[in-house]
């Protein structure tokens, strides 16, 4: 009979989120992730006879990378162990080898969970792909689990490397002192080496043995507080950093100011002189007002979509620069980007490197410091947070009640301001009369409900974020 993955997904609670598997470790266990590696490789189209592997830093991620293994050397296949390193490293060296690939990471939730992300030989699977693999019936061979961890292959790393150093030059950070936020970023010690390499001078802060779930998404008042004292401390150009995995950047100008995800986004669109931009719903409304793109589409939250609008664009419009990125400040590149006589090519999955090094590019360009690039833009401002240990059914619930009854929100949520539009594209996103924007939507990646607020002044949306929050607790705690 085998196993059915969808059955397996029921009982194990590890199912596909906004991008990859994604569940408590307790739950991954070694069948749970040979079942899926193996449904994966089965469901690849073409010849390949290699498959390329890696990790994060998390404590459980070594063992769930063995059993993956075991599920590829199960198929005939050889594994390509490149350890660990960041997620868009894995990713790009599969399209430059035309490999599949599998990188195991729970990206920024917390320690007690991890995931899975597969890619195809041309980028990250879809929704379609994860369908079929949901499809899927198997046998698992229990006696070929639990392999151990061959030595691991270094060119994904210098490939990488390599990208961005061809492309801006190892001058291009000549007199810069680069702040490296490093906890335990998979990248911190690949960041140190790549600025250093493009002529910078490095300062590493806050090294950590222990697993820091950053989300650059909802940057913790630990964090906010530590950057701002590291610049009074240290003098420095840009404190950079990433979460878990390194697909997601975190940014602060010489002040210790972080930018949020989705400026960056329109910022390094802006330094590659992009013609059309994806972004999902939840994104800050600046990328069009600025009319700097040809055309700004707009998708549900999580990778696969914006992928998927970057494809359509792209059938349309083959000649044009086409690149997309999300709130988190992922950046993907669709199609080569030039800029003089050098070209970037394509790496069509989240990136937390290219954004850093856009902003630094714009600071020279306009020869201001960082903290004035993002003034560059219009003025509008985002602010996020997320109610944790909530049910992705209980949101699911209570949103589907305010769409249903659009005056609830003014009951629930107590605004003055009444309901000019709502938005169902990815949760339930609307518009005040205002202008201030306010969106609720369950997390793809664990029990929690995200709240994202948009408004002409930064301290408002923070105002409006933190007071929909206490809101929103109170409606918990009356629901428990």
């Amino acid at each position: 009979m085998g196993i059915s993955i969808h059955e397996l997904a029921q009982r194990s609670n590890i199912k596909f989120g906004t991008s990859g598997l994604r569940g408590l470790v307790d739950n991954l266990t070694d069948e749970v992730c040979f079942a899926y590696t193996k449904a994966f490789l089965l469901s690849q189209e073409g010849t390949f006879k290699k498959v390329a592997i890696g990790h994060d830093l998390r404590p459980s991620s070594p063992q769930i990378t063995k059993a993956c293994i075991a599920a590829i050397e199960s198929q005939g296949l050889e594994p390509i162990y490149l350890g660990a390193l960041p997620t868009p490293a894995i990713a790009y060296y599969c399209l430059y080898k035309k490999i599949p690939g599998i990188v195991v990471t729970g990206s920024h939730i917390p320690f007690d969970r991890n995931g899975i992300k597969f890619y195809r030989t041309d980028g990250e699977i879809s929704k379609t792909d994860e369908e079929a693999i949901m499809r899927s019936r198997l046998e698992v061979e229990s006696d070929n689990l639990g392999t151990s961890l061959p030595a691991f292959d270094r060119e994904a790393i210098e490939l990488y490397q390599k990208r961005y150093i061809d492309f801006f030059g190892t001058n291009f950070l000549s007199g810069k002192t680069i702040a490296i936020y490093q906890h335990s970023s998979v990248a911190r010690d690949f960041l140190d080496d790549l600025f250093q390499a493009m002529g910078a001078k490095t300062l590493l802060l806050g090294r950590s043995d222990e697993f820091v779930p950053i989300d650059t998404e909802a940057v913790r008042e630990d964090d906010i507080n530590q950057a701002k004292q590291w610049a009074k401390n240290h003098s420095f150009d840009i404190l950079i950093s990433t979460d878990g995995d390194a697909d997601r950047p975190l940014i602060a100008d010489e002040h210790g100011e972080f930018i949020r995800g989705d400026i960056l986004g329109i910022l390094t669109a802006e330094y590659l002189q992009a013609d059309h931009v994806v972004t999902p719903v939840n994104s800050n409304t600046a990328v069009e007002l600025t009319n700097n793109f040809k055309s700004v589409m707009r998708t549900k939250i999580g990778s696969p979509f914006v992928i998927n609008g970057m494809n359509k664009l792209r059938t349309k419009d083959p000649a044009a620069i086409i690149v997309g990125y999300e709130a988190n400040g992922g950046f993907l590149l669709e199609t080569t980007a030039t800029k003089k006589t050098k070209s970037l090519r394509p790496l069509p999955t989240r990136d937390a490197i290219l954004p850093m090094l856009a902003v630094i590019g714009l600071s020279l360009q306009f020869k201001i410091p960082v903290s004035k690039v993002t003034r560059t833009l219009p003025h509008r401002y985002t602010f996020s947070d997320r109610l944790q240990n909530f049910p992705n059914e209980a949101s699911a619930i209570f949103i589907n009640e305010l769409i249903n009854k659009p005056d609830l929100i003014q009951e629930y949520l107590e605004f003055k301001n009444t309901v000019k539009a709502l938005d169902q594209t990815d949760g339930l996103r609307f518009t005040l009369t205002s202008g201030d924007i306010i969106h609720l939507r369950p997390s793809g990646n664990a029990p929690e409900l995200r709240v994202y607020a948009e408004s002409c002044n930064k301290k408002k949306s923070e105002r409006i974020i933190k007071f929909c929050i206490e809101k929103l607790n109170e409606y918990a705690h009356m629901t428990r």
